[in-house]
């Protein structure tokens, strides 16, 4: 029977990334920042940088995008510990980037697939799987979202995806903008789920997150919010996805 009196999760997830009550001010205290980034040197994209997230180093190189800007990757991988990644666990790791979450997941996994469309990024993984000591854990593997893992299953999946719709301009903006990978990530999440797997996603009130939750619905996957946190100009959650059929297995 439906429980009326338990809140809807799906209206949960979207109320944790409802866009900014003034969206005008937030406009401009975002382009504030980024002028001030400019000015400062801290505008870390398309150069060599030298990062630290959560006290581990990662190299990222131009195109490649940067964990620490704005704060999604380092977010996930915060959350990448014993609770969520089992002992012994396969991991996917989509949309990989400098390979943050992968290197996380390592710790706690057997095994971590980290995968991204970008060449630059592929290579980009794998320095940083070596550079943090997990390089015979991680294996990264270049290609297009599930396509690189065609028949496989894993028990978690991660992905920070692409936030905007539309058309990339470049390399780079593939990591920012797509027009279709809301789609193909949540009808190929059953496919790659082993029984008890689940996915996390971390999603941005900064664009499409009401896209990825209606893709959830259609699919019938069960939604979560795991975590969540509100920045001065955004929201983001990470979100746990598990196919309800799943759920109502015996």
């Amino acid at each position: 029977m439906l429980d009326l009196t338990q809140p809807n999760p799906l209206a949960v997830a979207a109320h944790r990334l409802r866009p900014a009550r003034f969206p005008l001010m937030t406009r401009l205290i975002g382009k504030t920042m980024k002028h001030v980034y400019r000015l400062t040197g801290r505008y870390r994209y398309d150069d060599f940088r030298l990062e630290r997230v959560h006290n581990l180093p990662f190299l990222v190189t131009p195109s490649v995008f940067n964990p620490k800007l704005p704060r999604t990757g380092a977010f996930l991988a915060e959350h990448l510990d014993a609770r969520v990644v089992a002992p012994g666990a396969h991991v996917l790791d989509l949309g990989t980037g400098s390979g943050v979450c992968a290197v996380f997941a390592a710790r706690q996994a057997q095994r971590v697939v980290a995968v991204d469309i970008n060449l630059a990024a592929v290579r980009c993984a794998a320095i940083n799987a070596a550079l943090n000591g997990v390089e015979h854990v991680v294996e990264v593997r270049h290609g297009d979202l599930f396509a690189p893992v065609a028949g496989e299953r894993f028990d978690l999946i991660l992905f920070n995806p692409p936030f905007l719709r539309g058309q990339p301009r470049d390399d780079r903006d593939r990591a920012w903008r797509s027009v279709d990978v809301a789609e193909r990530f949540a009808a190929g999440i059953h496919a790659h789920l082993r029984p008890g797997g689940a996915a996390l996603v971390v999603l941005s009130s900064f664009g499409g997150a009401a896209l990825f939750l209606e893709e959830f619905r259609k699919q019938r996957l069960g939604v979560t919010v795991a975590a969540a946190q509100r920045f001065l100009t955004e929201r983001i959650a990470i979100l746990k996805l598990e196919p309800l059929l799943q759920r109502s297995a015996p």
